[in-house]
């Protein structure tokens, strides 16, 4: 059976190509690790505000620390404390 003679490479491959088009939320991010800004969500007031505070698309974003799911993270060289529902807004 093809299908259960492809190698571990080819699920391997697989994985690193199919992580490339997901995305996740902020609250996922492990502290320390720079992301990519790839979606700021919610309604457009709350994605204006986020926005407002350096989370855009294309930006960069640095975890510094998390607790309870509340985050404080390195944006546009400042550091911003963001609640957990706010911080599951942000995709990276």
């Amino acid at each position: 059976d093809p299908e259960m003679s492809r190698g571990l490479g080819d699920v391997y491959k697989r994985q690193i190509i199919h992580r490339r088009y997901l995305m996740m939320p902020l609250t996922m991010a492990n502290p320390g690790e720079c992301y990519t800004i790839r979606k700021v969500g919610g309604k457009e007031e709350t994605s204006r505000f986020l926005e407002n505070l350096g989370f855009v698309v294309g930006g960069n974003v640095t975890v510094v620390s998390e607790i309870d799911g509340n985050l404080i993270v390195n944006v546009k060289d400042s550091r911003v404390a963001v609640g957990k529902d706010m911080a599951a807004k942000i995709l990276i």
